[in-house]
């Protein structure tokens, strides 16, 4: 290493150390606080609500969205917004429609942001109608109190947690975040997410029960529905007392399929790489396939068929025994 280059280094890396000092001065001046880094002005506001409506639309880009149970009865939206990124709150046709209202100019659009919004809606409990969310990036929070005749979430970025029952369907897809179900009614329920991890217990479904994942896990349990239908690519599956009337049908490509008392009439599997393995509640006539694995099945003559076939992994099914202990919801 010659003589410039050894200068022009140690002039570098003295820089570097320049920076770094003065960085951490300042932040230490700030206690760390990073979000005092961000170049966007946020502020919260409450909109009050007197109009009377049955259903809710929210459309956010980017925003936490929360309902909450109101103590006083009043119902308000409260957002916590960027000041040229605020949001418009009315009621139209009976709809309380919340969204974007941005009025950025085009250098707006660059800069610093560590703060994420967020849009809590108070409600009294009840029953309201249709509910539909849909977001770009940010969580969607749904908690019990509240019953509605219909749920439809979609978010590309973020985690939906839905608490809350439907007499008709529920419906929530992500692309990138979980699906969280739990303790609650429905027509139908869909749950579909391209990338993330899907958890559902305690449901009780008239109609069918659609999960659909393309990378995560599923984590199905307490179910009662007419039919279960779940597909995915990479994956495990995991059931635990579920019940359908009619059928099971499940297809993963890389992933295993595991039951723990569970049952349905009829009972069709596939997966190309995983083993499927668990107890059933019931007898089965068993049709089990694979290319490069074990089989391990009972030999029954009676109830309805159970048909299983692996390209590559074990299949290995028992039946519940009389003295195990076993509760489905």
């Amino acid at each position: 290493m010659n003589k410039s280059t050894k200068i022009w280094l140690i002039a570098a890396s003295a820089v570097i150390l320049l920076g770094i000092i003065i960085f951490g001065g300042a932040m230490s001046v700030l206690k760390w606080d990073f979000t005092k880094l961000s170049t966007n002005t946020f502020e919260t506001n409450n909109y009050e609500i007197n109009e009377e409506f049955s259903d809710i639309s929210i459309y956010a880009d980017t925003a936490d969205i929360k309902l909450v149970s109101s103590e006083n009865q009043k119902r308000s939206v409260v957002c916590y917004e960027q000041s040229n990124i605020k949001h418009s709150v009315s009621v139209e046709d009976g709809t309380l429609v919340i969204k974007n209202a941005d009025t950025r100019k085009w250098y707006e659009y660059i800069g610093i942001n560590f703060s994420t919004p967020k849009i809590t809606l108070y409600l009294p409990q009840g029953e309201y109608g249709a509910l539909i969310i849909r977001s770009s990036t940010g969580d969607a929070e749904i908690p019990k109190g509240f019953g509605f005749e219909s749920i439809d979430v979609s978010a590309s970025t973020g985690n939906v947690s839905n608490y809350a029952p439907a007499s008709g369907f529920i419906k929530i897809k992500t692309t990138t975040g979980n699906i969280r179900v739990e303790d609650v009614s429905a027509g139908t329920l869909s749950l579909s997410v391209s990338t993330g991890r899907v958890t559902s217990a305690n449901i009780n479904c008239a109609e069918n029960f659609d999960v659909s994942v393309s990378t995560g896990k599923t984590s199905i349990s307490g179910v009662k529905c007419k039919n279960l239908y779940s597909s995915g690519n990479t994956g495990a599956i995991s059931l635990k007392q579920v019940v359908a009337e009619e059928k099971f049908f499940i297809e993963r490509t890389t992933g295993d399929v595991t039951f723990d008392g569970c049952d349905a009439t009829e009972i069709f599997i596939k997966t190309d790489t995983g083993d499927v393995k668990g107890t059933l509640l019931s007898d089965k006539v068993f049709v089990a396939k694979t290319d490069t694995g074990r089989i391990d099945v009972p030999n029954s003559i009676t109830g309805g068929k159970c048909e299983i076939t692996t390209d590559t992994g074990n299949i290995k099914i028992s039946k519940v025994q009389e003295n195990e202990w076993h509760i489905v919801n």
